[in-house]
């Protein structure tokens, strides 16, 4: 993984992906292309995590923070719904932080590429799943005022969703990253 450029390199890198959310957000939404989850509807598919994931890649955790926050303001200018909209920036970001973990742990102990790739997935996946099940546990029952048997009974539903939505984001970033890294002769 790569930094490349100066402050001025990522700032506009960081602005022109927290853009790409937007877009992403604004017309999947406004297109009707976001996919339901077949088993929890509510639930719906979108690539919001691949720009996100894209700008910590290429730039660090602090834009890759940025542009998840623009996402919930995105999100809440069209929706309204503060509450969607910080879930849903929650998840893209403990799915980052969770893969800069694996990242850290297989640089401290010089693993190889692809023990990298599965490592960083495997933790970016897991802190999705453990922080969403977890505020699902709060929100759910508080601002949509679903029972606490419902939200438990829905933890697993929840927890294939986001590992679903986590490593479609994870893989896709990683697979635009490298291949502009070629592009571009890193």
């Amino acid at each position: 993984m790569s930094r490349q450029g100066g402050r001025t390199a990522v700032i506009t890198g960081t602005a022109i992906l927290a853009a790409l959310v937007v877009v992403f957000d604004y017309a999947l939404k406004f297109s009707g292309l976001k996919i339901p989850f077949p088993w929890m509807p509510t639930l719906k598919f979108d690539f919001t995590g691949i720009p996100i994931l894209l700008s910590f890649l290429m730039y660090g955790l602090p834009s890759a923070f940025t542009t998840s926050l623009i996402a919930l303001f995105a999100i809440v200018v069209r929706s309204g719904d503060l509450v969607s909209a910080s879930m849903k920036a929650l998840s893209e970001f403990t799915t980052v932080l969770g893969f800069a973990t694996g990242v850290w742990v297989c640089n401290k102990f010089n693993l190889q590429s692809i023990q990298l790739r599965g490592i960083s997935w495997f933790l970016g996946v897991t802190l999705r799943i453990i922080v969403m099940g977890a505020a699902n546990l709060v929100v759910l029952p508080i601002f949509y005022g679903m029972s606490q048997e419902f939200v438990y009974a829905s933890i697993p539903l929840t927890a294939i969703f986001n590992l679903l939505q986590g490593s479609l984001g994870i893989i896709l970033a990683a697979f635009l990253h490298e291949a502009v890294g070629r592009r571009i002769g890193r």
